[in-house]
């Protein structure tokens, strides 16, 4: 009796798979390949390629959006696994001195919307080297890092977190006031506001501009944290100051044109611990790239 023929299995290309992964997580084929630095029709091509390897469709597509089959879903599991597995073992002989644990600090807006991506694209380079990571207001984040409490901080200066000589500046962003689209809450007497608790470095220029402008203001809603400030919005109960990054679906700027005061600029600050380690330098390096890139770009 013949013996049956076996086959061997076909190996996945670990290029492809991360292409693969950025469509799932961007939902966009457009912005996979701005990631992966390819076009969008070799992006095509590479995801026409795996779904006949593995015989099967991994992504359904319309218009507008790209998801997932069910099929594409066990497949991001395994994806996702691959190329950690293979950041992993690449470390070990690439950057093998590398490692550490970095006590990180970060305002809360920048920590909420910014910083998630930011941590996972360090990862990748450096998965020997594990942050930790402090969300709370700048004053307090600067005392942290004055006691030796944190390795590294972002800070939103203002006048009551100034610039000094340690602090190096990542970004300077126009500062607008953010209301719900289509929203009515701006044009309310007295004008409702959502403000941080005490010592937020926009909330003293939104509040220093009415003033100065001369209409009349009450704080409708007060909130920690950047989640409660959006919900605010969202619902159109108030307005608020806003780093223009984060502005998201929903929200819309709001000026002069609006009968609101401009608000200026304000700008992100980053200190180093003195006598930092290596582990500590490169996250500090990672993040001076992200931001130079979003001030050439607009884009994390």
């Amino acid at each position: 009796m013949t013996a049956p023929m076996h086959h061997p299995l076909p190996i996945l290309d670990l290029d492809v798979l991360r292409t693969f992964v950025m469509i799932a997580e961007t939902g966009s084929f457009s912005s996979a390949a701005n990631a992966v630095f390819r076009t969008p029709s070799a992006v095509s091509m590479q995801i026409k390629k795996l779904e006949e390897t593995l015989g099967t469709t991994l992504l359904e597509r319309d218009a507008r959006s790209v998801s997932l089959t069910s099929d594409g879903e066990l497949l991001l599991g395994y994806a996702r696994r691959m190329l950690a597995l293979n950041r992993e073992a690449v470390a070990k002989f690439v950057a093998p001195t590398v490692s550490g644990l970095v006590r990180l600090g970060s305002p809360d807006d920048i920590g909420e919307w910014v910083l998630p991506y930011v941590l996972k694209r360090f990862a990748e380079t450096h998965p020997s080297v594990t942050v930790d990571v402090v969300i709370d207001q700048s004053v307090n984040l600067r005392r942290r890092i004055d006691e030796k409490r944190l390795d590294i901080t972002m800070i939103n200066l203002s006048n009551l977190v100034p610039k000094t000589s340690d602090v190096e500046v990542l970004m300077t962003e126009e500062l607008v006031w953010a209301g719900a689209k289509c929203g009515t809450a701006h044009e309310r007497q007295p004008l409702p506001l959502s403000m941080w608790e005490e010592g937020c470095a926009w909330g003293g220029n939104a509040l220093e501009a009415l003033e100065k402008a001369g209409r009349e203001y009450r704080v409708a809603y007060m909130s920690a944290h950047t989640t409660g400030q959006r919900s605010a919005i969202l619902a159109d109960l108030a307005i608020a100051p806003f780093g223009k990054t984060l502005l998201s679906e929903g929200l819309v700027p709001l000026g002069p044109e609006h009968g609101l005061p401009p608000l200026g600029s304000y700008q992100l600050g980053m200190i180093v611990a003195k006598n930092a380690g290596q582990h500590v330098e490169v996250v500090a390096e990672h993040l001076r790239g992200i931001f130079e890139k979003y001030g050439r770009t607009g884009k994390f």
